[in-house]
């Protein structure tokens, strides 16, 4: 009886508990993304957007891969399937603000540093 119990309470799990981890090339391409949103000071909008969002995480990758030959005209086709397969991920929202944060702390950092003299 316990163990079917067990199969019960997890029949209708959503992800399996494993936290949200972006590969190497996934990695390459949110922090271009993350910085280039972070230099044009759009940061706050992006994750309110973001936010706004989470319910659609698949559709949204549903509609970015349907678009993608659309969209490859401004983007790498390769870099629009690497994002689109990670917004697939469960928690990859949350991976995706965290290093929108980091981009604009970075960003932040870089501003305020003054410019040494020239020597």
């Amino acid at each position: 009886m316990s163990s079917w119990k067990q199969s019960l309470r997890r029949a209708f799990a959503l992800d399996d508990g494993t936290k949200c981890e972006p590969d190497p090339h996934e990695r390459e391409v949110l922090t271009r993304l993350a910085d280039e949103i972070a230099k044009r000071e759009l940061t706050g909008p992006a994750l309110a957007f973001l936010e706004m969002s989470r319910p659609l995480n698949g559709v949204s990758s549903a509609a970015l891969h349907f678009f993608t030959p659309i969209a490859s005209v401004l983007a790498s086709p390769v870099a629009l399937k690497r994002f689109a397969e990670f917004l697939e991920k469960r928690g990859s929202m949350d991976v995706l603000c965290q290093m929108l944060e980091d981009a604009e702390q970075r960003v932040h950092a870089a501003r305020e540093t003054p410019p040494t003299p020239p020597t």
